[in-house]
């Protein structure tokens, strides 16, 4: 690489250069992966075939004159005593490790093991940061720094941290790696314990030394912080990072390329870096110096994407070696972010996000302990898009946010946890979303018009907004910001809309062809549609009988004379799905209906014939459907999306992208409709019940450490042990547990 420096180096601190840890020459760029529902979008990449060509290998290194901010900002001078002060550990000693989520060195050491542990920070406004307990990436979604943007979506900046602690004349690396054949370096040895909460906490034993890593994501900002403090029998140490970059769309690789431009500005503890045009600007500071070692570290191996059957090697650039300088029982930390103006403190970040995970613990209405956890974890999927909408993100790490989710999430994320406010602005933003008698299936992540292909979200609508006016009495806000909404709704799916969605004359509702997929049951990979289930879908006419009987209430209780008599369509549509959908020979109900034929897969859409606020199956029929659901669909994780019994039956979830679709909803268990059967079951057994709901809950409260620590997977397979698979963290599936939770208070 050229190298053109403009300024004075200091090079008193410039790290010697460090070798290319893996493979040679440069490697070909991958076609973009489609993975899961979230990623059935072609993505937009950044990388050679979107940048302009630059300058072959140029540098441009920057050294500013100091602004006298110098080593004061750097840490907060505040003495530590204890590991417990320096994890920040302040919640009851009796259950503190379950629900911090404390993971021991036997399996931290374990590297296996340990890679199939995450941890996931959230930032309010659509950023992350993520990776697995020993920082080892196995997603390519994982990173230090992950932010969302108006124009190209979510980009993955920094990668992670290379850190190297210096003491007595020895090198401790911390981190370790994936490559070919080898993992390097191997940091994980040396980690005694890892914490997820209130803040994702290392403690390193070096011999006679300990270090502990603290790292925190400011709210409501792109910026990340890592704080490092030293302690035992050491006064003083010396602390190399390398931050490895990738500057690309979150659903891509980063490869070496020639278009990377490195421009690079320092001052006095400040650290700016441009790597490609258009592309955010990223600035580190507090530290003590900073040399430029510009390289490409090679072929870095994503286990996960591996086994998804997706590109799972990537390389990442290191403009240089930022260092601080460590002292005994003093924190020192280093921060970087997108934002401009002055980077506020590691220490006054870290603090201020643990000051806020434990006041959203203390203030829980769900208090039990997979309440508390739960709360925290519903957090992370509440977010702020570029100071205009809020809204739900359907999963992490990479789900956008879709209508129907945000609809059965928003009871379980906002009003059981008391977030009465952005319930309402979740609602308000997708009823001004509503066109054609439909509010949006998904929202894309960068400027671009939404996509109505669902025929189910907007009438789990009307699901949260009863549940809504249940918690909050609001009816002034329903009156003034949804109203045209609904009543836009009702007359679309009676007179039509897209997709032929529209009330048939026995009143149920039909939609759909045979090459759409509009029920929650909507994978497709190229043009074969999984799941075909266009027609009469069972939970389609559960949900629109919930619906009129919904409209029907709230237009008494506005006055609206126009839509008060829905009670007599609602009484027909009820009749017609009793007629149509009970199959007396398996004792439950068909799932879909189409052209005359009955399909009786054993499936759990039935259920929410029951669970519903307005439940449209005869009561004398709820016994049967429950007990069948529970012999054939129910885990300890949530439940089958089909019968065992059923041929087309796929009880593991993996392989490519084809073998994975294959299975997402034939067999592939599902954490949210643990909910559903849950409400079915209470209102079948009632205070009876209880006891045996809240330990039907106790498989998700086990869970809560074996994968997304503190949160809940996607989806599981259907065959025992059921591991997780898809997302670490959905949003639904936490919104249920929470919901029924407070339902159980």
């Amino acid at each position: 690489m050229d190298c053109e420096a403009v300024g004075r180096p200091n090079q008193a601190h410039a790290p010697q250069r460090r070798g290319r840890h893996s493979g040679r020459g440069q490697v070909r760029l991958p076609a973009a992966g489609r993975g899961e529902r979230g990623l059935e979008r072609a993505v937009h990449r950044v990388g050679r075939d979107r940048l302009p060509g630059l300058p072959v290998g140029r540098v441009r290194v920057v050294y500013l004159p100091a602004t006298g901010a110098g080593r004061r900002h750097r840490g907060s001078g505040a003495a530590v005593h204890g590991a417990d002060q320096a994890a920040g550990a302040t919640v009851n000693a009796a259950v503190q490790d379950r629900e911090e989520f404390r993971v021991s060195a036997d399996v931290l050491h374990d590297f296996e093991a340990a890679c199939r542990l995450e941890w996931l920070e959230t930032n309010g406004i659509g950023g992350l940061a993520s990776s697995s307990v020993i920082c080892a990436n196995t997603r390519r979604y994982h990173s230090l720094l992950t932010v969302t943007t108006p124009t190209h979506g979510r980009l993955v900046l920094l990668n992670k941290l290379e850190d190297v602690l210096h003491v007595r004349g020895v090198a401790y690396p911390l981190s370790c790696n994936r490559y070919p054949g080898t993992v390097y370096p191997q940091g994980h040895l040396l980690l005694d314990e890892f914490q997820a909460r209130p803040a994702p906490t290392w403690h390193f034993h070096l011999g006679p030394v300990r270090l502990t890593k603290r790292l925190a994501l400011a709210q409501g900002a792109d910026t990340v912080a890592v704080e490092y403090t030293l302690s035992g029998d050491a006064e003083a140490a010396l602390l190399e990072l390398h931050p490895l970059l990738s500057f690309r769309d979150h659903h891509s690789l980063t490869h070496e390329n020639q278009d990377a431009a490195l421009d690079l500005e320092v001052g006095g503890d400040e650290l700016t870096v441009r790597l490609y045009p258009g592309l955010p600007v990223l600035r580190f500071a507090h530290f003590d110096a900073f040399g430029p070692v510009p390289d490409w570290y090679r072929h870095f191996e994503y286990a996960v994407e591996q086994y998804r059957g997706l590109d799972y090697r990537e390389d990442l650039f290191c403009p240089g070696a930022l260092t601080l300088r460590l002292k005994a029982g003093q924190r020192a930390g280093v921060v970087a972010t997108i934002e401009e103006g002055d980077p506020p403190l590691a220490a006054d970040i870290v603090a201020a996000e643990v000051e806020r995970k434990q006041r959203l613990v203390s203030t829980s209405p769900v208090d039990a302990p997979l309440g508390r956890a739960l709360t925290v974890a519903a957090d992370q999927f509440v977010v702020r898009l570029h100071g205009k909408r809020t809204t739900i993100l359907a999963g992490h790490h990479w789900f956008t946010d879709w209508g129907r989710d945000t609809m059965i999430s928003l009871p379980g994320l906002c009003l059981a946890t008391g977030r009465h406010r952005e319930a309402r602005e979740i609602l308000a933003a997708f009823a001004g979303l509503c066109d054609g008698g439909m509010i949006p299936n998904r929202l894309p992540e960068a400027d671009q018009a939404p996509d109505y292909n669902t025929v189910d979200a907007s009438l789990w609508m009307f699901a949260a907004v009863h549940e809504f006016v249940q918690a909050t009495g609001d009816l002034q806000f329903v009156r003034e910001k949804l109203w045209d909404c609904l009543r836009s709704i009702i007359d679309g799916y009676r007179f039509g809309t897209r997709y032929r969605i529209h009330q048939d004359a026995d009143g149920l509702v039909l939609a759909g062809e045979a090459d759409t997929q509009l029920t929650w049951m909507d994978a497709k990979v190229g043009g074969w549609v999984v799941t075909p289930r266009p027609g009469k879908a069972v939970e389609i006419c559960a949900l629109w009988y919930n619906a009129l009987r919904t409209t029907e209430d709230l237009a008494v209780r506005l006055g609206s004379v126009s839509l008060a008599g829905l009670g007599k369509q609602a009484e027909q549509t009820r009749a017609a799905f009793n007629e149509a959908f009970w199959n007396a020979g398996t004792g439950c109900l068909y799932d879909v209906i189409r052209n005359g034929e009955r399909d009786p897969a054993i499936r759990p859409n039935q259920l929410l014939a029951i669970s519903l606020p307005y439940p449209v199956l005869d009561e004398a029929r709820w016994q049967s459907v429950l007990d069948v659901c529970e012999r054939e669909l129910l885990t300890p994780v949530g439940l089958r999306s089909l019968s065992p019994s059923d041929p087309a039956y796929r009880g593991h979830y993996g392989g490519d992208q084809w073998q994975r679709d294959g299975a997402y909803h034939q067999g592939t268990v599902w954490g949210w409709l643990l909910g559903p059967f849950l409400s079915a079951y209470l209102k079948v057994y009632r205070d009876a019940g209880r006891e045996r709901a809240r330990e039907l809950l106790r498989g998700l409260e086990d869970h809560l450490h074996d994968a997304g620590l503190g949160t809940i997977s996607e989806i599981f397979d259907g065959d025992p042990p059921h591991p997780p698979r898809g997302c670490v963290a959905q949003a639904w599936s936490v919104a249920e547990a929470l919901r029924v939770l407070a339902e159980l208070q």
